[in-house]
């Protein structure tokens, strides 16, 4: 028989330890200002913030990606219960604070990073920028073309009507978690009506523009927001675009986006600038594969922000075949692209450019690793607030490794 405290039960050199020392430091202010729980007045005592983030971090860090699971944890597993203070704690509490609190996630992801760029420990000057898709929580088969989504938007209200009539007769907690159902769906079959509309327009306006006559086009009903994209096996299944800007000095993830554009192109702009509006300064450069590599996002983020893009050249072997060089300025070419072509004909550039993938595909590995391998959640807010948290679980175990080379 031992008889230990949960302290003396985890070792010294446990991660949680690691996770607890950090949400210690962590401003959550902001999330204390939500709470309405008084001393002194009925109603439950709210739990700690950090607790939550802590539980969270942890579990990021080790994969665990449902709320069931980590409120089963903090029964059963060490580590939970210390970071829990051997507390109970609902799973509906831990799936809301997962998905809540995206903006104070956001805050968190700049200012952590801002610290560790100001103690030197990461360099903010090089970022590699690179995508991966990942599988959304909805089924292939939950698409729906216009005309079937509002023979189904007809069905479910009708079926919402009769819950009311049933609910009014007889209001039994199980017939109204029925009609809250039901309401439920009628929501997301309008809101899938709402993105079929918009994908609807965006197809017209290509199929003017490039004389392609457009599919018509289908949105789901688990997921409106969810697009069926190509995925790393070559197949195609409902999916988010999430891409990431990782620093190359230190590996620390400085940005995220998630898209439900199934192509990489465009991105390249929108990530500089979220990188200028966190840290007030663009980096000089920027690494990313040919998916990123627009004519035009070369251009912008070279005429606004001064941004040299270090990306392959497009048929760069035809070209050389052709008895073309491929590194030369083209007539019209805009200052920023012909710098570009130019400046990827030289050695040091292909240096540069071969710490893309030790960097950004590290990143992306890390989460897949962690379990990003399928959304629980829907929509693109939730979808986004899901990948800030592998972003803070894979910046502090990496500060940690920089912290300790220092």
């Amino acid at each position: 028989m031992q008889l230990l405290s949960l302290d003396q039960m985890l070792p010294p050199e446990h991660v949680a330890r690691v996770v607890w020392d950090y949400v210690t430091q962590v401003d959550v202010s902001p999330l204390l200002a939500q709470i309405r729980s008084v001393a002194h007045h009925a109603g439950h005592p709210a739990f700690d913030p950090r607790l939550l983030l802590g539980l969270w971090l942890l579990a990021t860090i080790q994969g665990v990606g449902s709320a069931r699971e980590v409120a089963r944890r903090c029964q059963e597993h060490t580590a939970y219960r210390w970071l829990a203070g051997d507390l109970a704690i609902n799973y509906h509490t831990l799936s809301d604070f997962r998905t809540d609190h995206g903006d104070f996630l956001d805050r968190l992801l700049t200012t952590s990073v801002a610290a560790l760029w100001h103690q030197d420990l990461i360099s903010l000057e090089r970022v590699a920028q690179d995508g991966m898709r990942v599988r959304a929580s909805a089924g292939s088969a939950s698409f729906r073309r216009p005309a079937t989504l509002a023979k189904c938007l007809a069905e479910a209200e009708c079926q919402v009507q009769t819950l009311k009539a049933q609910t009014a007769s007889d209001p039994g907690a199980g017939t109204r978690r029925q009609q809250r159902l039901a309401e439920d769906r009628c929501q997301r079959i309008k809101a899938a009506q709402a993105q079929a509309e918009q994908l609807a327009a965006r197809r017209q306006a290509v199929q003017r523009s490039h004389g392609v006559t457009a599919k018509e086009p289908r949105a789901s009903t688990t997921d409106p927001e969810a697009r069926v994209m190509q995925m790393a096996d070559q197949g195609y299944r409902p999916a988010y675009n999430v891409q990431l800007a990782t620093t190359t000095q230190g590996g620390i993830i400085a940005g995220v986006r998630v898209t439900n554009h199934g192509a990489d192109s465009g991105g390249l702009t929108p990530m500089v600038e979220q990188l200028q509006r966190r840290y007030g300064s663009a980096p000089k450069e920027v690494l990313a594969d040919g998916g990123f590599a627009t004519l035009d996002d070369i251009q912008a983020v070279h005429a606004t922000q001064q941004v040299a893009v270090f990306a392959p050249v497009k048929d760069e072997a035809k070209k050389r075949v052709a008895g073309q060089d491929p590194f030369a300025a083209r007539p019209g070419d805009p200052e920023g692209v012909a710098a570009w072509r130019q400046r990827m004909g030289t050695e040091q550039a292909k240096q540069v450019y071969a710490e893309r993938s030790q960097t950004a595909e590290w990143a992306n590995a890390g989460m897949r690793n962690r379990g990003l391998q399928q959304f629980r959640v829907r929509g693109l807010a939730k979808t986004l607030t899901v990948v800030r948290w592998y972003a803070l679980a894979h910046n502090l175990l990496q500060a940690v490794a920089l912290r300790r080379q220092v």
